[in-house]
């Protein structure tokens, strides 16, 4: 497969609900907890788990307030985890590119 390092990929993201999520929020200016749960349709322990990895990492932030004395969880995506998940995106395109030119008997 060339010379593609695969350890050049980003193992936080690289988990299919913390790929989910950061696709979810690069794609909005912010998200609530219940709409990130739709979207990734993970349970809320689950979910909860994998934000406050992204958060440790600073890939994220969170805001929590109350409405109508109900907890409210608001996400978004930091400028950090922006050019992580970017950086991630990049790196599978490659690992992709690098495989079909391999099937095509290309090798750069």
């Amino acid at each position: 497969m060339g010379n593609f390092d695969y350890t050049q990929i980003d193992d936080l993201i690289h988990s299919r609900i913390r790929t989910a999520i950061m696709a979810v929020l690069i794609s909005v200016e912010e998200a609530e907890f219940t709409f990130l749960k739709e979207k990734v349709n993970a349970t809320d322990g689950n979910l909860s788990v994998h934000l406050r990895k992204l958060e440790d990492a600073g890939y994220i932030t969170v805001k929590k307030n109350f409405i109508e004395r109900k907890p409210v969880s608001r996400y978004k995506i930091t400028s950090k985890g922006h050019k992580a998940f970017e950086a991630y995106i990049e790196k599978l395109e490659e690992l992709l590119n690098n495989s079909k030119s391999q099937k095509n008997g290309k090798t750069d």
